[in-house]
């Protein structure tokens, strides 16, 4: 039986504007499964979150195709979201702007169960997702100034995971919060996804994280995709020298190695995307 492509994205741009326009986005392409973690990862300003703000339809892009499920993804706007589209959910950086200061978080969590049941799905109860992020249930009558930034975005997570999504995108979700719960936040969202059948655009600049919780990877630069495939194959024989480059400056365990000096304007401006690797 052939995957079921939660996620079809085809030759994206995404503009800004300016004189000239900005263009952040170059024509990325990318495919999600259901089951599947796929990474997006390059340095900052490379074009990560566009990428991100495009499949989720806040950003509309300029030129390409996104396709949910087998239907179009339209932009975010003044009417309520097609129901089906909020089988999108989107994890942001920083949850203590993205959870409401005036609101418990049990009810918070209810707005993602009354998303899921409006789709016709069966219903559920805020403590049950505070328990699957481990979590007290006793904590649902909370405001969020009560929590530590980690729990913040355990709850932040629940939201969006209550709501029984298809694909969730993941915007740098573990980069505000302290190097003791990022991998642990990491591998829990990644283990909740898979266990809902869904899939995952999962975007940091974290590489440690990154190798040990996604299926794929695809590295950025300059709003193009440089390489792309198998995580562990790219691990293991890295083909673009801007890859190379970005996994040479992951720290190592035991402090060895350096980190290498940053490639030159010729040798960045000479790159060009490389075809994808077989897994």
């Amino acid at each position: 039986m052939s995957e079921r492509i939660v996620l079809d994205a085809r030759d994206i741009v995404v503009r800004y504007p300016g004189s000239p326009p900005v263009v952040a986005v170059d024509g990325v392409s990318l495919r999600i499964a259901a089951g599947e973690t796929v990474a997006l990862v390059g340095e900052s300003g490379s074009g990560k979150s566009s990428v991100a703000r495009a499949v989720a339809g806040i950003d509309k892009p300029a030129e390409g195709e996104i396709r949910f499920d087998g239907g179009a993804v339209s932009p975010l706007g003044m009417r309520r979201r097609e129901r089906s589209l909020t089988a999108i959910q989107m994890v942001f950086q920083d949850p203590s702007t993205s959870l409401n200061p005036r609101r418990r978080v049990g009810d918070q969590v209810s707005d993602g169960i009354a998303a899921a049941r409006a789709r016709g799905l069966e219903g559920s109860r805020p403590e049950e997702w505070f328990e699957r992020v481990g979590l007290d249930a006793s904590w649902v009558s909370r405001f969020p100034h009560q929590f530590s930034g980690g729990q913040k975005q355990r709850i932040a997570i629940a939201r969006a995971l209550a709501a029984r999504p298809h694909l969730l995108v993941a915007d740098e979700p573990i980069s505000a919060l302290d190097a003791s719960t990022q991998s642990s936040v990491a591998g829990l969202m990644r283990d909740l996804v898979a266990e809902l059948g869904a899939g995952m655009l999962f975007i940091s600049h974290d590489l440690a994280v990154v190798q040990r919780i996604a299926d794929r990877t695809l590295v950025m630069y300059a709003g193009r995709v440089m390489e792309s495939g198998d995580t562990a194959a790219m691990w293991a024989a890295p083909q673009h020298p801007y890859t190379r480059s970005l996994l040479a400056a992951i720290p190592k365990p035991d402090g060895a190695g350096r980190i290498p000096a940053s490639p030159t304007a010729e040798e960045r401006a000479s790159w060009t995307a490389i075809p994808p690797i077989t897994a």
